[in-house]
């Protein structure tokens, strides 16, 4: 009898022992707070968690682990195992996927910019670069064209844009500069701030950080059509992580990537769709600029801007022309709906 307990014991400790193993919690860092931007993180999650029974958790941190400006230092160190940035907040760190980022590119809905990103996540020198970093590309954080709000005076030519303070990132804060405005890379954390403060006069965001940051509740004007460019914010893993999960976790993990971005596009749709009413009941005029001055706008900045990325990029060592030719093949193919 007291041989068959302590097997028995011995059997419910190994199973226990069999079951820590078998689970696996991971952090995930974000900032700001739950919006249409972190939905298909908090998806992601939900859906792992469901098809492992709980085995496979994930933490999602809004600002709690990282600063937004260092989630891929700390995806690199193994500080947590999963995290989103944008790639304009250090471009230097992720040359590649700032293809996605020149202004003007075509891209019109939601569903084209995620094939674009896709394509361009997949391709070598993506993977190359940010395996530099320890990092996995996973999937991307897909945003309508940025439109900018402001305070004053509508702005609605390119004249009325020169010496225009505007906080804008990446391409899209090329794009400005082209014609005369001045940009600044405040975080998105920090555009309140810097609008409230008058250290800018104008805000580009997707219309869900408008509302989640709460520019739009010092706005006046918002441009409905300027439609310059987005920026482009990955999921990424820390390599280490996922290449320990388990078979049935990185599987639970790679499929549930696709149901997330439906649940983050299906709810993005819903914001879009009361977008109007929105500015309505905040008092914001909804500016529609002229197509002559889009066209100007696009003259000024598209050609030369993407021009000179390719001739850096390659200088760099990197596929530049390549890459651009990816995103515009790309886009045609899902314009096509091929």
């Amino acid at each position: 009898m007291k041989n068959l307990t302590a097997k028995l014991i011995g059997t419910a400790f190994i199973a226990s022992l069999a079951g820590e193993a078998a689970a696996t919690e991971w952090n995930v860092s974000v900032w700001g707070k739950r919006r249409a931007f972190t939905e298909h993180v908090e998806k992601l999650a939900e859906l792992v968690s469901a098809k492992t029974n709980g085995e496979f958790t994930m933490n999602v941190s809004y600002g709690g682990l990282s600063k937004n400006r260092e989630n891929l230092d700390g995806i690199s160190i193994g500080a947590f195992e999963m995290a989103q940035f944008c790639a304009g907040y250090h471009r230097d760190k992720n040359r590649v996927i700032t293809v996605l980022e020149l202004p003007f590119l075509g891209v019109e809905n939601l569903a084209q910019e995620v094939a674009v990103s896709k394509a361009v996540y997949a391709h070598p020198a993506a993977t190359e670069e940010m395996a530099q970093w320890n990092a996995k590309l996973l999937m991307t954080s897909p945003m309508p064209q940025y439109n900018i709000v402001g305070t004053g005076d509508a702005r609605r030519s390119l004249a009325d844009f020169e010496g225009m303070r505007v906080r804008a990132t990446g391409g899209i804060g090329n794009a400005f500069e082209a014609v005369g405005a001045v940009p600044t890379s405040v975080t998105a954390t920090e555009a309140y701030q810097a609008m409230e403060g008058g250290v800018v006069d104008t805000v580009a965001f997707a219309q869900h950080a408008h509302l989640s940051f709460g520019t739009i509740n010092q706005a006046t004007w918002w441009t409905a059509n300027l439609n310059p460019g987005t920026v482009n914010c990955p999921v990424v893993v820390n390599i280490d992580a996922y290449e320990s999960l388990s078979d049935a976790h990185r599987e639970a993990l790679d499929s549930s990537v696709d149901e997330a971005i439906d649940h983050y596009l299906a709810n993005y749709a819903e914001l879009l769709a009361r977008w109007d009413s929105v500015l309505e009941e905040k008092g914001v005029e909804k500016v529609e600029i002229a197509d002559d001055v889009i066209a100007e706008f696009r003259a000024k900045a598209a050609d030369p801007i993407r021009a000179e990325w390719i001739k850096d990029m390659e200088a760099q060592g990197l596929p530049g022309q390549e890459l651009y030719d990816l995103v515009a093949k790309t886009l045609a193919e899902a314009k096509s709906g091929s």
